[in-house]
């Protein structure tokens, strides 16, 4: 099961870098088609008007598809921001127990956001919601790989919680730290 879960949030993981690249690749293609109207204009005293259309919105679903398919694998990886100023001074009973509460308040607002995200994108298919940009594009698209990525958030949140229970270590502790220190 353990190998399930991790190949599950790696892939995950491997999906958000792919959105990350394709926001470069679009950027870099717009910014190119941008060089090549400007050179145009230049030689000829006309630009050629090159442009990707709805470019912008599509980074922006690209940008809203990385951040969310990325949260598991960061929380596992220790890359979110914690508060351990505190919990670290804390006993180890103390600490634990803590961890415990902070885990469960995660995993129930993930779970709400996960619900009522999955809401949305039903009702955008229900009511065939549309982008506004030059290329239309169906809601539910950029819509469903957040609810994706918050599904998976909460599959690592429970796993971490049933982890701690048995009396596990997070799977983040210690891995932030090095972080502050590069």
């Amino acid at each position: 099961m353990r190998r399930s879960l991790d190949f599950i949030y790696r892939t995950a993981g491997g999906l958000a870098a792919l959105c990350i690249l394709a926001i470069v690749f679009l950027v870099f293609a717009q910014v190119g088609l941008n060089l090549a109207d400007k050179i145009s204009a230049a030689l000829f005293g006309k630009g050629t008007g090159l442009t990707i259309p709805s470019y912008s919105d599509f980074t922006g679903f690209f940008l809203a598809s990385s951040t969310f398919l990325a949260l598991a694998y960061a929380l596992r990886a220790g890359g979110h921001i914690r508060v351990t100023l505190v919990t670290m001074r804390l006993p180890e009973k103390a600490r634990r127990m803590t961890e415990i509460i902070v885990i469960v308040i995660a995993l129930m607002m993930s779970a709400y956001a996960t619900w009522y995200m999955g809401l949305l994108v039903y009702e955008s298919l229900e009511f065939g919601d549309q982008s506004s940009g030059m290329v239309s594009v169906p809601l539910w698209i950029p819509q469903f790989p957040v609810v994706v990525g918050l599904g998976i958030l909460t599959v690592a949140l429970a796993d971490e919680l049933i982890s701690v229970l048995r009396g596990a270590q997070p799977s983040w502790e210690g891995k932030g730290e090095n972080l502050l220190s590069e």
